[in-house]
């Protein structure tokens, strides 16, 4: 895994093997510590940042170059 520095300089890990297809790019899986126990949240392959959210609908969108995901469930309530 990749190490990288995310907020307030704290140590977080990439696994460059899981992950989400995004539009631009892929969003790969980020955990809080290297033993992949404890997920962490998402990391853009298309900019290199890990400020991204997530919605109610498991869609990510990365904050710096608006990559997202699609949806993971469509559900007509959600219209």
């Amino acid at each position: 895994m990749d190490r990288i520095t995310g907020p307030n300089d704290q140590s977080l890990f990439v696994d460059r093997t899981a992950g989400k297809r995004g539009q631009k790019g892929p969003f790969f899986v980020v955990y809080a510590d290297q033993d992949a126990e404890t997920r962490w949240g998402f990391f853009c392959g298309h900019c290199e940042t890990a400020d991204s959210a997530v919605d109610s609908m498991g869609r990510v969108q990365c904050n710096e170059c608006s990559n997202r995901t699609k949806a993971e469930e469509w559900d007509s309530a959600h219209e």
